[in-house]
């Protein structure tokens, strides 16, 4: 029992720790534009940490993009340490100049994101392939551009309103 309250406890805290907000003051003056920073290769390493800090499981990414003038595809190639491999392809619409929708196998309904200065916020709730299955989550993903040719990525994740862990991706374009 003891256990189980203390667990509580700590989600209820975890809960409540700050999270980026489109609002806050900008660190730089570049302006990120999906398009043109996705168009072409680039390669992707990340991790998975649960809400107690161990870190779970990594990967590494290479991503095709292509831009048409309307739509932005990233074809994404994950390869997991323990050898496992996913492919996710993304397709993405800019709705606004600086709003975004998209859509992937595993997305329920549309993802949305918007851009600001260097930051772009993505939201969606997708089910996430995991060694036993898949697991329904929703993702609260920020991204910064951190130089013309790197960004950084951190990626909230919950289940059933309850904060599991981050994703946390550095993107480096290869041309």
């Amino acid at each position: 029992m003891r256990w189980c309250v203390m667990g509580l406890a700590f989600a209820m805290l975890a809960a409540c720790t700050g999270k980026p907000d489109l609002d806050d003051a900008a660190l730089s003056d570049r302006k990120l534009n999906l398009e043109e920073f996705f168009d072409g290769e680039l390669i992707a390493y990340g991790q998975f940490q649960d809400v107690f800090g161990m870190v779970r499981r990594r990967f590494t990414v290479e991503i095709e993009g292509t831009w048409d003038g309307e739509t932005l595809t990233l074809v994404e190639d994950f390869v997991y340490e323990d050898d496992s491999t996913e492919q996710r392809i993304w397709t993405l619409t800019k709705t606004g100049p600086d709003s975004w929708a998209g859509t992937a196998p595993g997305v329920i309904g549309t993802a949305t994101g918007q851009e600001t200065g260097d930051t772009f916020n993505w939201q969606y709730k997708i089910d996430l392939p995991v060694p036993d299955g898949t697991l329904r989550v929703t993702f609260d993903d920020w991204m910064w551009l951190l130089s013309d040719d790197r960004l950084l990525n951190r990626a909230y994740m919950k289940r059933a309103g309850v904060d599991i862990g981050d994703v946390i991706i550095t993107f480096e374009k290869l041309d």
